[in-house]
């Protein structure tokens, strides 16, 4: 898994766009909302939101920790890139845009338009 994979894969999500933020940070967004947030220096960290219920168990995993200023809404950073397939990264980074578009009010979810 790589940066260019990455961004194509946040991309193809219905209504996502992408913004640089804390200097080196690539931030993929849906409706002005982050779902995934990729840190573009190395080594590599890519922090995203999971389930409520997967959170104790990814934020101890081997490769993962609670993710910095964000633990509170249940988001964890993949340390390692290795830990994860690329099945396994196109799971979580679909669960977290669905977690984050499901939070979104009916005017910009109709905004968004189909998925």
């Amino acid at each position: 898994m790589d940066i260019d994979w990455l961004r194509k894969l946040c991309l193809s999500l219905p209504g996502t766009s992408e913004d640089i933020k804390w200097g080196n940070d690539l931030c993929f967004l849906v409706a002005g909302k982050m779902f995934c947030v990729a840190g573009l220096d190395q080594p590599q960290k890519i922090a995203f939101k999971v389930p409520d219920e997967a959170f104790e168990e990814l934020s101890t995993s081997e490769g993962f920790i609670p993710a910095p200023y964000m633990a509170r809404a249940k988001w964890v950073m993949v340390q390692d890139m290795s830990r994860l397939t690329k099945k396994q990264w196109e799971e979580y980074i679909r669960k977290s845009y669905a977690l984050v578009k499901k939070k979104l009010s009916k005017k910009l979810l109709k905004e968004l338009g189909p998925e």
